[in-house]
């Protein structure tokens, strides 16, 4: 029998480190909503070698459930195998004989960055205490883990989803430190539809007994609040798809040995849990709810005259790309965002039946944009010595 989840998914000191690196911020961390965050910890990986003169870092920035292990496979201190592991390696598209790649866990988050499930300031972890984030908050973070490794300028920025938020605002708040970017499935702002389907994955977290407040970082295995994450990941996993190809995979077939009718399952059911059980084993229920509220905020314009207006401030070569049957952040919103910035080319348009979840597994497509973009980083920054 499969054993009971944790309260917590969230990697813990005494949890084996991995291949992870950790720098610790000096000072509390000046957040947006005039808060402080003190004793901030970013876990980041790296690949490749920094060259001499640090023109061949490359900052990759991971979606919401996402983390520091873009490549490799899972193992102890990684639960999961590296998100984007076939572009990664000599010659792939993020050629770690080129560049150096530096992948962060986002702030909030639960694989070794500060989050709710840290040891807050009386040891214990934060949970409810933890402070609300925005995208800029997250990248304040980053900024300073830049500073640490000394480096003054990526060669590019790159992320999907809540990386490519956080991709924009490194190119609107920081372009002179922004070389090319790459905006893969994001907006330049959340909207009202965004905002709701986070709102209902929230409440269901929230409506679990098990959530305790968000003070549930101590129970027991199976007394965490496994039941609203659980949930959570079947309503937002249904907008990583699209309809059309769940229909093609799953139709109305029942999951084989059991029939709807009497209690059992369609196996578009079975499928839901089988996300849901896996992400209660690796994720953070209060992580979650802090992550998807950055998210809400993300807004490019925000104190900054309005879109266009932000947008201006960078005009680095660029390329944004969306998939065509995304129903969580649809085409046209990157068709817009391509539009609005000055350097960016024409939509790139990634064709996959996957819906959202493209920019994960349309590896090829992925892939050819990502060497494209590297390319022009190439052309504006020589290879040096060998790095």
């Amino acid at each position: 029998m499969r054993p009971l989840p944790p309260a917590t998914g969230a990697w813990r000191e005494g949890d084996p480190p991995g291949r992870r690196s950790w720098h610790h911020a000096q000072v509390p961390l000046p957040l947006e909503s005039g808060r402080h965050l003190p004793g901030v910890r970013i876990a980041y990986e790296t690949w490749g070698r920094m060259a001499p003169d640090r023109s061949n870092a490359v900052l990759v920035l991971h979606a919401l459930t996402g983390d520091s292990h873009l490549a490799g496979p899972a193992g102890p201190g990684h639960p999961t195998p590296g998100w984007w592991d076939a572009l990664t390696g000599p010659g792939r598209p993020l050629d770690t004989d080129r560049w150096f790649l530096v992948v962060p866990n986002a702030l909030g988050g639960c694989q070794g960055t500060t989050g709710p499930a840290s040891p807050g300031p009386g040891g214990r972890p934060w949970g409810p205490d933890f402070p609300h984030l925005t995208i800029r908050d997250q990248v304040a973070a980053e900024l300073l883990l830049a500073d640490a490794l000394g480096i003054d300028r990526w060669a590019a920025v790159l992320g999907g989803s809540m990386g490519g938020m956080r991709a924009l605002e490194w190119a609107v708040g920081h372009p002179e430190r922004t070389g090319a970017l790459l905006v893969l499935a994001a907006p330049a702002a959340a909207t009202a539809d965004q905002i709701g389907w986070s709102a209902a994955q929230a409440a269901a977290i929230r409506a679990d007994r098990g959530w305790r407040g968000g003070r549930y970082h101590d129970a027991a295995p199976g007394e965490g609040p496994h039941l609203g994450l659980g949930a959570a990941r079947r309503i937002a996993h249904l907008t990583y798809r699209a309809g059309a190809g769940l229909d093609a995979r799953f139709g109305r077939a029942a999951q084989p040995g059991e029939d709807p009718a009497d209690g059992g399952r369609h196996q578009i059911e079975s499928y839901l849990d089988h996300h849901a059980d896996k992400l209660t084993r690796r994720f953070d229920a209060g992580s979650y709810l802090t992550l998807s509220a950055a998210m809400n905020s993300h807004d490019l314009g925000r104190g900054r005259g309005g879109t266009t207006t932000a947008l201006a401030r960078y005009r680095g070569p660029a390329l944004v790309a969306g998939i065509t049957s995304d129903r969580l952040y649809p085409l046209h919103q990157q068709r817009d965002l391509a539009r609005a910035l000055p350097g960016a080319d024409p939509l790139a348009e990634i064709d996959s039946p996957h819906g959202h979840d493209g920019f994960l597994t349309e590896t090829d497509q992925v892939g050819r944009l990502i060497r494209e973009l590297l390319g022009r980083a190439l052309a504006g920054h020589p290879a040096p010595s060998t790095p």
